[in-house]
């Protein structure tokens, strides 16, 4: 899908030709749409199909005075239970343009395009490009709160039954967070490469944008790790805690197992074609034996907190 977008007095106005000064969108774009872009505004065609590759790493490079900034952005999905991930997220910047381009619609460019994000000008090349740096930090912090809200009700849940159900989501979570901390980082690093300036221009307010960007990064490092080592202990925790029960279960088991064993063997006694057994002219004689037995053993049992 192609959209082209430009700010015309203060607001992000759709646009049916491309025009100097504006946005090209690119999600999930064919072919033609690709060759199109890329004859109408004079792209490398490999920086345009950069982004489209699910494995690209976060990076950033220049050629031929067109800038390629490829950056993680995360993404949820929801199925049975909500996962979240990363993709790659590919910002072209030329001399009159910018281009976007990503494989799945992203609630980050449609922010944009509904004009959510203040003072972001298509024209302002390099002030657009930080102020969308600092929308990708900000949900990734958004998605590691919704992360700790969905863990920290999955433990109430395990507090009172532990089923699989709960422990495949805390996977999940735990999946996500690794996959949160590896894209942040590298996002990271292409930020401090973009700091340096010698790639892209950057005026002072600029620094000012692009430093409040890292420090939005590194919180979110900071947090992913933090509920990644919280969700871990979790999981640990809670293993120990089934394989308690397991074992608390297996030791009653047993218990009763020898108890119900004690009738059998006196049973047994009586039941054999045997002359001289004490009192065995009484049927109710070998009920009173089993029964005393089973106390005593059950009383032994209890004092040895195996019952």
């Amino acid at each position: 899908m192609l959209s082209i977008h430009k700010t015309i007095d203060g607001k992000m106005t759709k646009l049916d030709a491309i025009q100097d000064g504006c946005w090209v969108n690119l999600t999930y774009p064919s072919e033609d749409e690709l060759n199109t872009v890329a004859a109408t505004l004079n792209v490398e065609p490999t920086f345009l199909r950069a982004a489209l590759d699910e494995e690209e790493t976060s990076r950033i490079d220049t050629e031929d005075g067109q800038t390629l900034i490829i950056i993680d952005v995360p993404s949820v999905e929801k199925d049975d239970a909500v996962v979240y991930s990363t993709l790659p997220l590919g910002i072209i910047v030329t001399e009159k343009h910018i281009i976007t381009v990503c494989l799945k619609e992203s609630s980050i460019i449609k922010d944009f395009q509904d004009g959510l994000v203040k003072n972001a000008e298509t024209q302002k090349r390099t002030s657009f490009i930080l102020y969308m740096l600092l929308r990708v930090a900000k949900r990734f912090l958004q998605y590691l709160k919704q992360i700790d809200k969905i863990y920290n009700y999955m433990e109430r849940q395990l507090y009172k039954s532990q089923r699989n159900k709960e422990l495949i989501q805390l996977l999940d979570l735990e999946k996500s967070l690794v996959y949160f901390n590896t894209s942040l980082k590298a996002n990271e690093v292409t930020l401090e490469k973009i700091l340096r300036g010698r790639i892209i221009t950057l005026y002072e307010e600029d620094h000012d944008l692009l430093e409040d960007v890292l420090i939005e990064v590194r919180q979110a490092i900071e947090m992913a790790n933090i509920y990644s080592s919280i969700i871990s202990g979790m999981m640990d925790a809670f293993a120990s805690v089934i394989s308690n029960n397991l074992n608390v279960i297996m030791k009653v088991l047993t218990s009763i197992t020898i108890l119900l064993t004690i009738p059998n063997i006196v049973f047994g006694f009586y039941g054999m074609n045997v002359m001289g057994l004490p009192l065995d002219q009484f049927w109710w004689f070998p009920l009173i034996v089993a029964a005393v037995i089973i106390g005593v053993v059950a009383i032994i049992l209890k004092r040895k907190d195996l019952f």
